[in-house]
């Protein structure tokens, strides 16, 4: 498997791939806050590349989105994934790719958190990924308190969509978070903080992800694999 300190994860030498992940980073993250979910991805043959989402140059993070969809060499199906205020990034470009998987939505009244051993609880509960991000030097720490812009309301895509969420997370509601989504594929996190990708259950999320991925291959009409 390739994997790269940039966000670039490829499927493990001998197998096809059988799609493409682009993850829009949410606020204060880094490529390296998902080398555990890309790797994980790519160990099922789906290749995955992070986007750095800026939210003072949404221009500019659209056209990279744009770059990634256009490369012939990352194969179909095609699919954006977010987290915080990239999944609300990632719903808005929805109509660009195939299909779109949001985890933790960031809505403009999400609440702020201040303190860093509050973010760091708020984000997750799982050891490993709070030393990730307490070692990660390119990590933004206090960026939970940063206001998420007025004008990025998250809406439904016109592509089948896929909305994770934590029953305990304290930045955005459950039922906040899955209100903009009413044809969307909803699924609670039982347990969960406000990042799902990276939180205590992630093994059964990154699962999660797969199974959408596999049935979106099928068809937009995502059917059934397993009945």
């Amino acid at each position: 498997m390739t994997t790269t300190s940039t966000g670039a994860w490829d499927e493990p030498s001998g197998l096809a791939a059988r799609g493409t992940v682009i993850l829009l980073t949410g606020r204060g993250e880094t490529a390296r806050t998902y080398q555990r979910f890309g790797r994980r991805l790519a160990s099922d043959a789906y290749r995955v590349r992070v986007v750095e989402t800026d939210l003072d140059d949404l221009v500019a993070t659209r056209k990279q989105v744009e770059a990634l969809l256009g490369d012939a060499d990352l194969p179909a199906p095609r699919v954006l994934a977010g987290s915080d205020t990239g999944a609300a990034v990632a719903a808005r470009l929805g109509a660009l790719a195939d299909g779109v998987v949001l985890a933790g939505l960031a809505l403009p009244d999400s609440a702020p958190v201040t303190e860093w051993q509050d973010e760091l609880d708020a984000r997750s509960a799982c050891p490993t990924h709070q030393r990730v991000l307490t070692e990660d030097e390119g990590f933004t720490r206090g960026a939970l308190a940063e206001p998420v812009p007025a004008d990025l309301v998250a809406e439904q895509p016109p592509v089948p969509a896929l909305v994770l969420h934590g029953d305990h997370d304290t930045v955005t509601p459950l039922a906040a978070a899955f209100a903009p989504f009413p044809a969307a594929r909803l699924r609670t996190v039982v347990g969960a903080h406000h990042d799902v990708f990276n939180d205590v259950s992630h093994r059964s999320v990154a699962a999660t992800v797969v199974l959408f991925l596999e049935s979106l291959k099928l068809g937009a009409g995502l059917p059934d694999i397993v009945v």
